[in-house]
């Protein structure tokens, strides 16, 4: 077992969240993700543009483990958070995805009462002891997402019978419940209108003083408007990542400004 109490204290000093180094992963013979290093800082948005089937997404389920459910994904290299190789044959991924929350792109609420669906998780993974404190997380969790005043009256509706933009914020509510250190967005406002969009955007901004949040977005006008860092991928390569300020104003590679600037995509 290798000691990493040292390399611990060098990523908490840097405010080092998740660090990948090599990442490869093959979905049988297609080879997706092609050799990435990234380091994702804490209390940060980090945005993942790119073209579609360019591999972001399929990076981002690399940070909780989420390709582990396909039966042809293969990954190779280092990721962790903290220092922790969350791919250690020891890391429970149920686990790991308590503390790694995510949010899809298609608002799935569970057919629960809204309440139930944020409770949820919470009593699975025991972090409630009664049901006084479930109820203090529920609250908790639905006005860290923005929708506590919209809902505190009828907990105990169908979560399925919320508008488009509050599902998606009952989803957040569900993913912070468990109280997570990371929360990833796979496209969180593909599936919404310009009102619950901007709606999401600032809850994503707020959600940053106590998460890593690393958010997927097909637009880049997303991406520069809630995003402090942005990493562009280009088949499968990560192919510049920085200050979003940078990349959208002064990119360093030729294919990030062909795709900024609309040629390529």
């Amino acid at each position: 077992m290798k000691d990493t109490r040292h390399e611990q204290r060098d990523t908490t000093m840097n405010d080092v969240k998740i660090s990948a180094s090599g990442v490869q992963v093959y979905y049988g013979d297609n080879h997706a993700i092609k050799d990435v290093d990234v380091e994702i800082k804490d209390k940060t948005v980090t945005a993942f543009i790119g073209p579609s089937g360019c591999g972001k997404s399929t990076f981002l389920r690399c940070l909780n483990r989420m390709n582990d459910t396909i039966d042809v994904a293969r990954i190779e290299g280092d990721i962790r958070i903290d220092g922790e190789d969350i791919y250690d044959p020891n890391v429970d991924p149920v686990q790991l995805r308590a503390k790694v929350g995510m949010v899809f792109q298609k608002p799935n609420p569970f057919p629960k009462s809204i309440y139930d669906n944020v409770a949820y998780g919470p009593k699975i993974h025991g972090l409630a002891r009664n049901k006084a404190e479930l109820d203090e997380i529920v609250e908790k969790s639905l006005r860290r997402a923005a929708i506590w005043n919209e809902v505190k009256d009828r907990l105990q509706a169908a979560g399925t019978g919320l508008s488009g933009g509050q599902q998606q914020r009952l989803c957040i509510a569900r993913a912070v419940a468990t109280n997570p250190e990371v929360l990833l967005m796979d496209e969180p406002c593909s599936a919404l209108d310009p009102i619950a969009t901007s709606q999401v955007e600032e809850l994503i901004d707020e959600l940053r003083t106590n998460y890593s949040v690393v958010i997927v977005t097909h637009s880049m006008q997303q991406a520069a408007r809630v995003s402090q860092k942005t990493a562009f991928f280009h088949l499968g390569n990560l192919v510049e990542y920085g200050d979003t300020d940078q990349i959208f104003t002064n990119p360093r590679d030729k294919r990030t400004e062909s795709y900024i600037t609309g040629r390529i995509g």
